[in-house]
């Protein structure tokens, strides 16, 4: 038998769940050199991590088939979030239920007066986070001097989150002699100087190799223009059509935005951040599970831990901080040996810097261009063929229907209303603005050239100007086909009141007429987050000198004297603005 190294209660619970063999981690913790050891393990999000520390912690509790009679708890399970919690309480239940363990969780959001009376009543294990647990021991409800066995889940998250001093406090208040498992997806230094705190002659054991970017996921690096995000999230969820789809934003506020914005749109999808209570969470994740919803928005903090039955596509709406917050996020789908699809939802800005965090994450992406309303409208025709099509039994009453629908109209006719309706049914793809940057050395079309005159007519109509500055250029993808609608998204302006573009190799330069130069000033750092910069990167910031790269003259100017915004009648002295809200009315220089 695959289980005959394990107690005989646990392995018919894994049989009865439907094991028929452990995962590599799942094997190498009940391994004979594994036991009774501490263990510092490093596997996979998705790889069976609970279920392999609630078989290694099988030593220290099951006694003759059963766990013993405890008046305080003799294993504890820390984890970062409230769903990692519930979710590993009810793995330990069906795994720990034949040996009549009593299992209690310790969350915030949740009844603390209930959770202390659980405690007092005696259980045998205790699951709960950092926050929670260290507040019942300081409240004397929660004794660990008995304790046999400590287990940290996902460590490297609790370590981002700020829980250190939770986590040192709860393990000082433990025997010294107990086993202590260390579970993380990743082991960046602080989590090894805690495992060399609290640990002593810890077994390591790696299940991540070499290919970090897990076999199971395929990844996609989709190039946008910054104005396009949105629509490319749209594109992306109508294209894949994925059963469960989740999709990650840096803060809560992006999150209500997205949210709202598809369901608008008419996406059946639900929000998870740390502004929702525990109600509306649970809400959340059952209508998830229900088939009524297919679409979760979510933060990092609030999406980790969560396991999602069909969740086949991970789109990253904005940019992971760092390669293990790629990975977590990623590690929601491709569980459990199934396939998954993470996206990388990239502005042209930011190409650089996702490429050389999926190098550094040893992860090879697909790059490709985001997927426009025509290829979203092919793949609906695709599937409805594949789906009529389909071998099928049809019951009476539907045959008779079809002859009364045959008799009425013709079957163009009758295959057009079905098409129609379930075009109905779905939310529009979007058109999008860019289709992806220009090669170089490729011209544009010679019908899209504004003829010479034209060009200088919109030059002398925005010689009294001011110019500012965009800190990207040549070197980050820059083409006017984006900046100039993210201009009039930043600035609140139409596209004629954007004058001459200029492309450097690393900043773009560009003019605003004098006489709308405060209002797009003022809309421009509305727009923007604390660091002056949009959720792509972009900043916008006034060029008193104008472009100097090549220099050029303004006609009858001196030699010499380079091109920049001048003051009426003629004079040579340049315009200098204000900072934002403190310009003057023009006055003609002395």
């Amino acid at each position: 038998m695959p289980f005959d190294n394990l107690s005989p209660v646990l392995a018919d619970a894994l049989t009865a769940r439907g094991y028929e063999a452990l995962t590599p981690v799942q094997a190498q913790v009940t391994e004979e050199g594994a036991k009774r050891r501490d263990l510092l393990v490093s596997a996979q999000t998705g790889s069976g991590k609970t279920v392999a520390f609630g078989l290694a912690m099988a030593d220290e509790l099951i006694e003759d088939g059963r766990l013993p009679f405890a008046t305080s708890p003799l294993a504890l399970i820390v984890a970062p979030t409230r769903e990692l919690a519930l979710q590993v309480s009810r793995e330990l239940g069906w795994l720990y239920g034949k040996a009549g363990a009593r299992i209690a969780t310790c969350v915030g959001g949740m009844d603390a007066s209930r959770e202390r009376r659980n405690l007092n009543q005696g259980v045998h294990i205790v699951v709960g986070t950092p926050g929670r647990l260290r507040d019942h021991l300081e409240r004397g409800a929660l004794d660990l001097s008995a304790l046999r066995v400590a287990v940290l889940d996902e460590a490297d998250e609790m370590l981002d989150m700020g829980f250190r001093e939770d986590l040192e406090e709860i393990l000082d208040a433990t025997p010294r002699t107990r086993r202590t498992l260390l579970f993380s997806a990743t082991l960046p230094k602080p989590i090894v100087q805690l495992a060399r705190r609290y640990q002593q002659g810890a077994l390591r054991i790696s299940t991540v190799g070499e290919d970090r970017g897990h076999g199971d996921i395929a990844y996609q690096a989709v190039t946008v223009a910054p104005a396009d995000i949105e629509g490319a999230v749209v594109n992306l969820l109508r294209l894949h059509d994925a059963e469960t789809a989740m999709l990650f934003c840096a803060t809560r506020d992006n999150v209500r935005r997205l949210h709202a914005s598809l369901v608008e749109r008419g996406f059946a999808a639900v929000a998870l951040s740390g502004e929702h209570s525990q109600n509306e969470r649970n809400q959340a994740l059952q209508a998830l599970r229900d088939r009524r919803a297919k679409v979760c928005v979510a933060t990092d903090v609030a999406a980790r831990g969560i396991d999602l039955p069909g969740l086949s596509l991970v789109i990253h709406v904005e940019i992971p901080r760092d390669a293990e917050t790629l990975q977590h996020r990623s590690g929601r789908t491709g569980r459990a040996g199934k396939k998954g699809t993470a996206v990388i939802i990239v502005p042209y800005p930011r190409r650089r810097r996702v490429d050389g965090m999926l190098r550094g994450a040893r992860i090879n992406a697909e790059w490709k261009d985001a997927p426009t309303a025509a290829d979203v409208r092919q793949r609906d025709q695709q599937r409805l063929i594949e789906k009529l099509l389909e071998p099928q039994e049809h019951e009476a009453e539907d045959l008779e229907l079809a002859r009364r629908l045959m008799a009425e109209r013709s079957p163009e006719d009758i295959a057009a209303s079905l098409v129609r309706a379930h075009r109905a049914l779905m939310p529009p793809p979007e058109e999008l603005l860019d289709s992806g940057p220009r090669p170089r050395g490729e011209a544009r079309d010679r019908k899209d050239r504004p003829d010479r005159g034209e060009r200088g007519e919109r030059r002398d109509q925005f010689d009294d100007s001011v110019w500012f500055r965009l800190n990207i250029g040549r070197r980050q993808n820059a083409d006017p086909r984006w900046i100039l609608p993210l201009l009039c998204r930043r600035g609140h302006v139409t596209k004629h009141e954007i004058g001459a573009i200029r492309i450097g190799p690393s900043e773009t330069l560009f003019n605003i007429p004098i006489a709308i130069a405060d209002r797009f000033a003022e809309a421009v750092r509305r727009t923007a987050n604390q660091d002056g910069e949009d959720d792509a990167g972009v900043a916008i910031t006034p060029a008193p000198d104008g472009p100097t790269w090549p220099p050029r003259r303004d006609k009858g100017a001196s030699k010499g004297s380079p091109r920049g915004s001048r003051v009426p009648g003629g004079n040579s002295e340049r315009y200098k603005p204000k900072p934002y809200g403190q310009r003057s009315p023009r006055r003609p220089a002395k």
